[in-house]
This record gives C-alpha cells, structure tokens and sequence, in this order.
C-alpha cells in the first residue's frame, strides 16, 4: 500500500480539528508542529488499518450488489 497522502486543505483541517480538541478536552494548547506530528502518527498507525477495512467494506458491498444483479436482470430461459 503507498503512503496515505492528504491535501494540503485537509491537513491544514484536521490539524486546527486537534488543536481544538486537545483545547476544549485535555485544556492544552498544541503548536502546528505538534498537532501536525501528531496527525502523521496517527495517519502511520491507524491509516493502513482504516484504509484495509474501508477495501473490505466496499468489496462486501460491491459483491452484494453483483449477486442482486442476478436477480435483477436474469432473463428466463424458454
């Protein structure tokens, strides 16, 4: 799997997501050094886990639809 990349945007987000979540929660003030090292750990660790059970989601899913497609659109023989 390669590297889980976000855009700038969405980093910039989340980054300003923790720092008032350790605010409002922990009442500790993160630097953006802090929050944004804290986002690549948790994008290392967590990410391949979520990324993997997303894939499998999506194929359980996918693999539904293909089995109601049977019944969807088989034509009966004569």
């Amino acid at each position: 799997m390669k590297k889980i990349e976000l855009s700038d945007e969405r980093c910039d987000a989340l980054v300003a997501h923790l720092q008032s979540l350790f605010s409002s929660s922990f009442e500790e003030t993160l630097s953006d050094f802090r929050a944004s090292e804290i986002l690549d750990l948790m994008l290392r660790t967590l990410g391949p886990t979520v990324y993997n059970q997303a894939v499998a989601d999506v194929r359980a899913h996918l693999e539904g639809k293909l089995d109601d497609l049977d019944g969807e659109v088989h034509a009966e023989e004569n």
